[in-house]
């Protein structure tokens, strides 16, 4: 009897949370039903950096299929929607140095304007004019500053784009 009282409390506690409407945060479904081409243009880069407007345009190509299923296509008269991007600026600032006097570890703050454009209603549906994402990394010792940043900006590049994309799917 009390299997049975078990069983069916457990039944009932898990019919209760999935009638309760909980979902994983960044699933959101912004995306209008009728978007289902998207077209990712390279990233203007108006910040100096080299090839970051390469990085950051992969990774959001990435994070977009990966969390809609969208198909990304080249052509933007055959999208229907278009995710357009220009990397204002690229900063880098040292925020821990060692007792010689060398930088140890770095801020980076990469700002950028984003707008994604609903082509099939000629609306926008996203934009943001000042999008930042702003992380640290470290040098270790032994590795020369150049060979830090780039390691950094390609494992920050996947960060930048899933903070991009959760905020366009959750329309915020």
């Amino acid at each position: 009897m009390k299997i049975w009282f078990r069983y069916i409390s457990l039944v009932l506690v898990v019919a209760s949370l999935t009638a309760c409407g909980y979902q994983l945060r960044g699933r959101g479904t912004f995306l209008p039903p009728q978007i289902k081409k998207v077209c990712v243009p390279v990233f203007k880069n108006s910040s100096g950096r080299y090839e970051l407007d390469l990085k950051l345009t992969k990774s959001v190509i990435d994070e977009l299929v990966s969390r809609t299923g969208v198909v990304i296509e080249p052509d933007r008269d055959r999208a229907d929607g278009v995710l357009t991007g220009e990397i204002t600026s690229f900063k880098v600032e040292p925020i821990d140095v060692s007792e010689v006097g060398a930088a140890r570890r770095y801020k980076i703050t990469i700002s950028t304007k984003v707008v994604f454009t609903d082509l099939v209603d000629q609306k926008i549906i996203f934009s943001n004019d000042n999008f930042n994402y702003v992380d640290n990394y470290d040098v270790p010792e032994g590795v020369d500053y150049e060979t830090a940043e780039t390691q950094a900006i390609d494992r920050l590049a996947g960060k930048y784009a899933q903070q991009l994309v959760v905020s366009l799917l959750e329309g915020f």
